[in-house]
């Protein structure tokens, strides 16, 4: 959707010197939005832009009255905190600001000196939720991982007969959605132990993560008013990392025949980090449906889609136990896998949500649903890494996992890059298990 331009330069470099640290998340090419507050939540936050370790304070920025147009236009809703105005904008006054924010942190911008005093330290802050997110909806759109769950629980048919024809979802809470570093109690709820007749309430034994990706919406669409799968795009705002905790001895029991409730609604982290469509736009790649399975119906199809559709994000798990922490060892990798294998695409979950007229508003959100990989190495959840806890996870420490232990705490990690380009990345989303209340 996005023409590559001068804000993706690889040759581009900017005056703040840590933008250009090898391996960055936040180079000069990436310039992600995101809410902070220096002086706790009860300030309030403000609007800023990632740009190395530092953050562009934009309210302050709007003050200067530098920009122009389109660019202005952009720079007032950004001057107020939550990111919801701004996402409501749209594509032309996404990419205005977005090119005018390059120039500025371009190292040959004759702007370096009054906006220096601008630059806020990362360390020094709090980061808040980006966006006031109305509704929270989670997909189901990696078809290895829905594989690997189905087969736990149905060896005979691992996929259900309508996966491979329409994007599975279903409606999550947006209440308990907080961000990174988000600390929560193990969730209680009602489960039925392996060989019980009733019931029992308690501390769920099996939480587990969820690596996923979320995208928020930026311009809306009417109620009744479908979104075309080639007009997807310019509803996309941008992506960020998320994990959706769940607890698997309550889903067990509560799921069917409505699927997921208190299993999956007491926490989902997302980084504070908002990676726009527009900086993602050089690691865009092909999609295709293998010749063998059900292709696709009209609405969920198109030849431009196949050709650009999907993302080429990797994904990381990162691990450290309490155990790990009081010996002063960092956290371990124990998954590796990506995005761009999805079964179904940003666009698509798009299209399929609002087929039925179904209207989306600016500052919601979609989650990918757990995206895994073919091999053992690429789950993106404990229960698929421990066959259900069949098969315990052994860490370099000794220590084992079947699910998460009280004080273990869970970082998501996510970046792009390709040949010829500047890596960019989307921060972290991390989380720690609290003990149960009560």
């Amino acid at each position: 959707m996005y023409p590559l331009n001068a804000t993706h330069d690889p040759a581009r470099q900017s005056w703040v010197a840590s933008a250009g640290r090898t391996g960055g998340d936040f180079p000069i090419q990436n310039l992600p939005f995101g809410v902070f507050s220096s002086g706790g939540p009860q300030r309030g936050g403000r609007v800023g832009v990632a740009i190395g370790d530092a953050i562009l304070d934009l309210q302050r920025l709007h003050a200067l009255q530098l920009l122009k147009g389109a660019a202005a236009e952009a720079l007032q809703a950004c001057s107020v905190a939550p990111l919801n105005p701004y996402m409501a904008l749209g594509p032309r006054h996404w990419s205005a600001l977005r090119a005018a924010l390059s120039a500025l942190l371009a190292a040959d911008s004759e702007h370096r000196a009054v906006l220096q005093p601008l630059l806020v330290p990362q360390t020094e802050v709090e980061m808040l939720l980006p966006a006031q997110i109305g509704d929270f909806t989670d997909f189901y759109t990696s078809i290895h991982h829905a594989t690997h769950v189905g087969r736990l629980f149905r060896p005979d048919q691992p996929l259900l007969p309508n996966y491979k024809w329409v994007p599975i979802a279903y409606h999550g809470r947006s209440s308990s959605i907080g961000v990174s570093p988000q600390t929560f109690h193990r969730p209680r709820g009602q489960q039925l132990p392996p060989k019980a007749e009733q019931p029992v309430v308690g501390p769920s034994m099996r939480l587990d993560y969820e690596l996923e990706v979320g995208c928020f919406i930026g311009c809306g669409n009417g109620l009744g008013e479908p979104i075309a799968l080639d007009a997807a795009e310019q509803h996309l705002f941008g992506l960020c990392l998320l994990n959706d905790w769940s607890a698997r001895d309550l889903q067990a029991w509560e799921y069917q025949p409505l699927g997921p409730f208190l299993a999956k609604n007491f926490a989902t982290t997302i980084a504070p980090w908002i990676v726009s469509m527009e900086a993602l736009e050089p690691f865009r790649t092909g999609w295709s449906r293998e010749p063998t399975d059900p292709q696709p119906l009209p609405y969920l199809d198109s030849a431009s889609h196949r050709s650009h559709g999907a993302v080429d994000l990797q994904l990381e798990v990162w691990l450290q136990t309490a155990q790990m922490r009081q010996a002063g060892r960092p956290a371990e990798r124990i998954a590796k896998s990506g995005f761009r294998e999805a079964y179904w695409t940003l666009a698509q979950m798009v299209a399929h949500h609002t087929v039925n007229g179904c209207n989306l508003r600016p500052g919601d959100l979609l989650g990918s649903g757990t995206q895994s990989g073919s091999q053992p190495g690429q789950c993106g959840s404990l229960l698929e890494q421990s066959a259900g806890g069949r098969t315990p996870l052994r860490l370099t420490n000794g220590e084992t996992r079947s699910f998460l232990a009280d004080g273990d705490e869970v970082t998501l990690r996510g970046y792009c890059e390709a040949p010829g380009r500047v890596r960019i990345g989307f921060g972290e989303a991390r989380g720690t298990v609290l003990p149960a209340r009560g």
